[in-house]
């Protein structure tokens, strides 16, 4: 069996700064996918692999920005495929397994609240490419979201059972939202540049958003701020190298290959 060896990524900040979008879109939109043919229903099955579609879509558009950015001989599929674990620089929330179907929903929920603000935001980036790709990806993140603020209101309205769950859901993987809002160094001085838009600032209508729909669903957020963090460096639960083995395993058992 042959194998292939990780690359190595010039990690500038305008090449991280698209890679980390890239790796949430595509660790999330391999999650959803992972829902395909076990979804309660046959609607939810399509509806949640299109999603991943949706996300697999973005994905495929950052890294090749990334690739051209970074100038060297790396492509997306080299990008998504043969970096290693510590190489991924996505949320440490869209690495959490599936889980039950209200984890999955609140997963997402918590997501596409922040992701559907930041793509708007970002489509007045000074980046052209940036720009663009922001403005496809909020129609979709607009969708996203409200999909999952629908099954939210749903399953915390809903029987007892469904209520426990997705309050469970809730108090999981809140300490996994912090992470989102955080920026470095690099990041604050593509923030400076007019490049990326300081997610801080969304803060607020992020939680805006969370409070109407957990509140119509009859759930509460926590009232703790402890939060984790360490996907945007690298480090990350055990959830993801189980993830990257399954995801990774075509390309690295036969390297090369082509659609």
């Amino acid at each position: 069996m042959m194998s292939c060896a990780n690359i190595q990524v010039s990690e500038t900040p305008l090449v991280l700064f698209a890679l980390r979008r890239a790796d949430d879109a595509l660790i999330l939109g391999h999650r959803l996918s992972e829902w395909c043919g076990h979804a309660p229903m046959l609607e939810e099955d399509m509806a949640l692999s299109n999603i991943a579609l949706d996300l697999i879509g973005q994905a495929r558009e950052l890294y090749s920005y990334a690739a051209k950015v970074e100038g060297g001989d790396n492509d997306e599929d080299k990008l998504a495929y043969l970096r290693d674990v510590r190489q991924y620089r996505n949320l440490l929330l869209v690495e959490q397994p599936n889980g039950d179907f209200a984890q999955t929903l609140v997963r997402q929920f918590f997501y596409s609240a922040f992701a559907d603000l930041y793509w708007r935001a970002m489509m007045t980036s000074r980046d052209t490419t940036l720009a663009a790709v922001a403005a496809k990806s909020e129609k979709e993140s607009a969708y996203h979201l409200r999909h999952a603020s629908e099954w939210i209101i749903r399953l915390g309205d809903g029987t007892d059972e469904s209520h426990a769950r997705a309050q469970r859901a809730i108090d999981h993987l809140w300490a996994f939202t912090g992470e989102m809002f955080a920026v470095d160094d690099g990041e604050r001085a593509l923030i400076h540049a007019g490049i990326a838009v300081d997610p801080g600032t969304l803060r607020g209508r992020w939680l805006t958003t969370l409070s109407d729909v957990v509140s119509e669903a009859t759930l509460r957020l926590p009232e703790n701020d402890w939060m984790q963090q360490g996907g945007r460096a690298g480090r990350h639960s055990e959830h993801l190298g189980h993830l990257l083995s399954e995801l990774q395993s075509m390309q690295r058992t036969f390297p090369g290959q082509t659609w």
